[in-house]
């Protein structure tokens, strides 16, 4: 078994639009090879630097991602009798490209929806303002359309009854104020 612990620059193009690890960042590895009969079995962490924006509130945030490799590299000979056609991982004159599978780990463990805290209250719907900085009591008036007509009868204030649907709940005994 051998220890490797370096620090190397990742390359463009890992993460999401809304989480991401800057071109060039530095990722500490700290990795075991191991001998086994297949080839090299290669086991250990990557810690990497990420930059984003919060996916509620939108502020910049920076953190850092752990994430665990174990990835068989199998020697030329070895490969071909266990069925890999996977060339990536086939030892090329005793080197193992370790790219590929830090790429991988590394983009399938970004969050999807990255927040800057747990309790981040977002954006107001209405106006944009962030809710963490306003506080809770935060509001707008704002009517529901559902609403419009009855608002615009009690803006007028009439209390004349409307002829054309009768008096609504006035009881005549006559059997004209039930309606189907």
């Amino acid at each position: 078994m051998q220890r490797v612990q370096a620090r190397v620059e990742l390359p463009a193009g890992l993460g999401t639009e809304m989480i991401w690890i800057a071109p060039g960042a530095p990722a500490d590895l700290d990795l075991r090879l191991e001998s086994v009969i297949e080839g090299v079995l290669v086991s250990g962490t990557v810690v990497a630097p990420l930059t984003g924006e919060c996916a509620r509130c939108l502020e910049p945030l920076s953190d850092s991602v752990t994430v665990e490799l174990r990835e068989l590299f199998y020697y030329a000979d070895r490969a071909t009798e266990a069925g890999e056609d996977d060339d990536e991982r086939v030892l090329v004159d005793d080197r193992a490209d370790l790219e590929p599978v830090v790429r991988d780990a590394l983009v399938i463990d970004l969050p999807l929806s990255p927040v800057c805290r747990p309790d981040c209250a977002g954006l107001c719907v209405d106006c944009g303002v962030r809710l963490d900085d306003v506080g809770p009591d935060h509001t707008h008036d704002r009517a529901d359309p559902r609403w419009a007509a009855l608002s615009a009868l009690a803006d007028d204030g009439s209390t004349e009854p409307d002829p054309a649907r009768g008096t609504p709940g006035r009881a005549t005994g006559r059997g004209d104020d039930v309606r189907p």
